[in-house]
């Protein structure tokens, strides 16, 4: 019974951080903004049902959804692939109220690669075999449910003005330390600087050990001269694995 707490827990906390950002209002050059925890919410809590049971030794924590992966199927670094064949979801995708035509959800349908989820998920599997091996001691999750767009460009929350951007950290931060509460990790590892930072100041006090690797994203020059070896080594060096 512990474990289907835990679960609903975390269901809980996902749909509470939504309905907390809901009401929040971004000036240009935001021209669009998606949740994806509402359109493709039955993605994303198949998603917490079938992984998010039990401890979890290490939570991964990237930033906000990418485009290509998440925006289209509501899993945090959603490489569609990896979604629907190792992970085994394929829940209905809805779509935003608002679209945008630049970057319409297509769900499945879409054809473009999430690259860094890709290179993420590429290296669990690779080192784990299955996700049920994975999932065992890891979790992935993202620090902010929602992707921002100036038209067909994509945003990223610390690129927005500060008086816009509080509110949406405090909710993200109090969802974080929600998140961390149930799952009990003994490691938060950043996939990126701004992750960590926000890990850094949510999590004071909790006893947990933050760390951080490389983003995966293919504008990251460093990402793209083998991106699996620099993050295997840096989680080896922290102790991680």
């Amino acid at each position: 019974m512990e474990r289907s707490a835990d679960v609903d827990r975390l269901i809980a906390a996902a749909r509470q951080l939504s309905a907390s950002l809901a009401d929040l209002r971004f000036a240009p050059p935001v021209s669009h903004v998606y949740d994806p925890l509402t359109y493709a919410w039955a993605a994303h809590a198949d998603y917490l049902r079938r992984y998010g049971a039990g401890r979890k030794r290490v939570i991964f924590l990237g930033m906000n959804p990418g485009p290509f992966g998440m925006v289209q199927c509501g899993i945090p670094f959603g490489e569609l692939s990896v979604v629907r064949d190792w992970l085994r979801i394929s829940a209905p995708i809805g779509r935003p109220v608002v679209e945008n035509p630049a970057r319409p959800v297509e769900g499945w349908s879409c054809r473009r690669s999430e690259i860094s989820g890709r290179r993420l998920w590429g290296l669990f599997q690779q080192r784990h075999g299955t996700a049920e091996a994975f999932f065992a001691e890891h979790f992935v999750a993202n620090y902010c449910p929602l992707a921002f767009f100036d038209h067909g460009r994509n945003l990223t929350p610390d690129k927005l003005p500060p008086a816009e951007v509080l509110p949406l950290l405090a909710a993200c931060d109090e969802h974080l330390r929600q998140m961390v509460d149930v799952l009990r990790p003994e490691w938060l590892i950043g996939v990126g600087g701004f992750a960590e930072t926000r890990a850094v100041a949510a999590l004071a006090g909790r006893g947990v050990r933050i760390g951080r690797i490389l983003h995966p994203s293919p504008a990251s020059p460093a990402a793209n001269r083998g991106w699996a070896e620099a993050a295997t080594g840096q989680l080896l060096a922290l102790g991680v694995w």
